[in-house]
């Protein structure tokens, strides 16, 4: 008799690895990790202007001494000149974070970056609400407890 695997959660890493590995080993990425970790590599300064777009590596490597990558970055068009001027730090953290010489040169493409929407803070509790749930609950005698418990009401039934 066959027993059942155990049923647990998993991290979506785990899932979406494999398809989005394909992808990207077809950007020249060996791992999501340069992507996943941009602004902790090159600094938020950097990473809010740019962004990685693909790694160029030789089509003939020299085994004995091999030649870098070429890393191809997202550039926002204002910012282009000053990214430009500071190559040489996100060499230095990139080749940091490989642990090797993995990237020889940069080169920029101006283009608008994906952004993200940054979610919208929720609304506040409706006040006339969260005093009706506060006057329901006579039985908490701190006052600051009895309004905070009627705002979490008021929240959590506004949604």
């Amino acid at each position: 008799m066959n027993k059942p695997s155990p049923s647990f959660p998993r991290p979506l890493a785990d899932l979406t690895g494999a398809a989005l590995g394909d992808m990207l080993k077809r950007q020249g990425f060996a791992s999501s990790e340069i992507v996943a970790r941009w602004a902790e590599i090159a600094g938020p300064e950097i990473a809010a202007h740019s962004e990685p777009l693909k790694i160029n590596w030789p089509r003939h490597p020299d085994e004995t001494a091999p030649e870098p990558a070429t890393l191809i970055l997202r550039v926002e068009g204002p910012a282009a000149l000053e990214i430009q001027h500071q190559s040489a730090v996100i060499l230095e953290r990139v080749n940091r974070f490989f642990g090797w010489r993995a990237i020889g040169r940069i080169a920029l493409r101006q283009a608008p970056l994906r952004r993200r929407e940054t979610p919208r803070p929720p609304a506040p509790p409706d006040p006339a609400a969260a005093g009706r749930i506060a006057a329901s609950l006579p039985q908490i005698e701190d006052e600051g407890l009895r309004q905070a418990l009627g705002r979490l009401g008021a929240a959590v039934k506004g949604k």
